[in-house]
């Protein structure tokens, strides 16, 4: 490129190698304490006109915590871990951090199988993955209204409902309340809530154990269960649990649900206190009750 023709024209400076000088005389200070003064706001001065292009190489400080350190879990499941906008990435916040644990170390171990999430936790310790599953499990954050609105009848609805809250004695099923809280909102320390995941990821997942894609430890209670629903069945569950509001109340439960223990053929090697008996069970919440049948209908 030539230089410009009349270069007495180019007023563009570059401020880093222009030198600050006072645009007036200032008059010299008579003592050592104002000398100081007239040089601090001088630098101030100088340092006005900085160029931005030295200021942005300046690293910016970042605090080191556990927030900062799990940013590559968010870019996938939501801000905090609030779920992903596309249906497919669960919710970890306020999950109990043992099922969280869990569900790390089948990623690791290859119980669970999805690359993204395997080259994750590869490099990291089981130590630092329970600290990673306790930073979400602590995580309470409010849930967002359901949108599910898939078609579905009224009767699958139904039969959905009936599954997830009475079981199928003829095909040896508990209610998912059973396991899962009165409240469906989880056991601690290893059992997930059911309510306030996308109505995607359900069906995924429920696919995936039929498929024998997804694993838990063994004996593996998730997996016979799910082999004893038929496909239209677990559609109905799915889609009526994607349809329940949280109730107001979001956090796991403390402990199991009052019940008989799971048969032998269902225990569950990722949450072993499933299989302690306890009382008698207690009754559903209003809003996840069945309804009662009303006058003249069997």
């Amino acid at each position: 490129m030539l230089p410009p023709s009349n270069p007495q024209k180019l007023t563009l400076l570059n401020p880093i190698e222009t030198p600050c000088k006072p645009t007036t005389r200032a008059r010299a200070p008579q003592s050592v304490t104002a000398w100081r003064r007239w040089g601090a706001a001088l630098l101030v001065s100088c340092s006005s006109l900085a160029s931005p292009w030295a200021t942005a190489q300046t690293p910016a400080r970042v605090i080191d915590s556990m927030a900062e350190r799990t940013r590559a879990c968010t870019a996938c499941h939501g801000d905090q871990g609030r779920a992903g906008p596309d249906g497919y990435y669960p919710r970890l916040a306020g999950k109990p951090a043992g099922y969280l644990h869990n569900q790390l170390r089948n990623f690791a171990q290859g119980r669970r199988h999805y690359e993204l999430m395997a080259r994750l936790v590869d490099p990291l310790s089981d130590a630092y993955l329970g600290e990673m599953a306790q930073y979400f499990a602590d995580l309470k954050l409010p849930y967002p209204a359901p949108t599910t609105n898939n078609t579905i009848t009224a009767d699958r609805l139904a039969r959905g409902q009936q599954l997830v809250t009475q079981g199928d004695a003829a095909r040896g099923l508990p209610a998912c309340t059973q396991c899962h809280g009165v409240r469906l909102t989880g056991v601690q320390p290893n059992v997930p809530g059911l309510l306030g995941l996308p109505l995607d990821y359900l069906n995924a997942q429920l696919g995936a154990w039929q498929t024998g894609q997804r694993r838990a430890h063994a004996p593996d209670c998730m997996a016979e269960v799910v082999k004893r629903i038929p496909a239209p069945d677990l559609i109905a569950v799915s889609s009526w649990l994607a349809r329940q509001p949280l109730p107001a109340d979001t956090r796991p439960a403390e402990r199991v649900p009052p019940g008989p223990a799971l048969p032998g053929d269902l225990r569950c090697g990722s949450a072993p206190e499933l299989s302690t008996p306890l009382a008698a069970p207690s009754a559903l919440p209003p809003q996840h009750a069945a309804k009662p049948a009303q006058k003249g209908q069997p």
